[in-house]
């Protein structure tokens, strides 16, 4: 009898994860998406599904409901993508907002539980804001640019598929080639292009970097020098099989002193057969006293390190 109850509770236990997992599906996470976006858009939060204790963050700071994008955004741009991951429950926007009368770059980041939306993380870039006449020069934002080279809007066939795990795995092996300063890391393709806010950052099209004599030629290059100390708090919430993109979310720690110390990017890797084709990056400098990105985990974030603290101002 015991037995008998045992295995009645492993059955039970393993139908109510598995319900979980499909509580939501893919349809369901795009449907739950849009039906986000049209309340923003309205400024309405009444219009979306959304879980008392719901909490939502704009470029790592809580915002409380019905202020912030709520009453901003007006619509969305040119550029438009949702990827899901039923797996996770979430669900992802990367593109073109329409804000106060002008585009901004944005990626956001759903988390979805019984059909309810918990969760909304915000990366936003503007043109002008702080920081993005930082470490790569000029100006980091250009709406036009990722309007004529937009992400891939694709369905991958099943049989050109990659694991969940390969393609974590894929995205993460970018990260590490900057943290060690070798490119050859990366499980990348010959000529892979990144853009940041827009800007063809590496690969075709991009311009000087980093004081170097020409353009960096793909995400790959470049990184010997690269003033990136550490890529810490990763997470990578929205794995999409069907378009083979990966949302990896992480920040940037450079050497003490430098003034534009931290950044906290959404990156979206494009995979194809176990390489990345392009990465699609919206990002933020945030002021040395905020805490990023605000949501777990927070290895290696905040506070910083005595031995990576900012250095005093003089």
């Amino acid at each position: 009898m015991v037995l008998r109850l045992a295995c009645i509770v492993v059955v039970l236990a393993v139908t109510a994860n598995v319900f979980a997992a499909v509580d939501c599906d893919r349809a369901c996470l795009k449907t739950t998406l849009d039906q986000y976006l049209n309340a923003v858009i309205k400024h309405d939060p009444s219009a979306a599904p959304l879980l008392v204790g719901f909490r939502q963050t704009e470029n790592a700071t809580v915002v409380k409901l019905g202020n912030g994008v709520w009453k901003t955004i007006t619509g969305l741009g040119k550029v438009q993508r949702r990827y899901v991951d039923a797996i996770s429950g979430q669900a992802g926007y990367f593109g073109i907002v329409e804000e106060n009368g002008a585009p901004a770059i944005a990626t956001l980041r759903l988390k979805v539980e019984n059909r309810k939306i918990t969760e909304a993380e915000w990366v936003i870039s503007r043109k002008g804001d702080p920081g993005l006449n930082g470490p790569a020069g000029g100006n980091v934002f250009d709406a036009d640019n990722l309007i004529a080279s937009p992400p891939p809007g694709r369905v991958i066939p099943k049989d050109g598929r990659m694991s969940r795990e390969t393609m974590i795995a894929t995205a993460n092996s970018y990260f590490d080639g900057i943290t060690t300063h070798d490119g050859s890391i990366i499980m990348a393709y010959p000529g892979c292009s990144r853009l940041e806010n827009g800007v063809t950052m590496t690969g075709r099209g991009a311009g000087p970097r980093g004081g170097a004599a020409a353009g960096v030629t793909d995400c790959t290059s470049g990184l010997e020098t690269i003033n990136i100390q550490n890529v810490a708090g990763r997470r990578y919430p929205i794995v999409d099989e069907e378009a083979g993109v990966v949302l990896g979310m992480v920040v940037f720690i450079r050497k003490p002193g430098t003034t534009t110390r931290r950044n906290m990017l959404s990156e979206w890797f494009i995979l194809d057969n176990n390489k990345i084709r392009t990465i699609y990056a919206a990002m933020f400098y945030p002021p040395a006293e905020m805490p990023v990105p605000n949501w777990p985990p927070f290895d290696g974030n905040w506070p910083l390190p005595a031995t990576l603290s900012p250095a005093p101002a003089r």
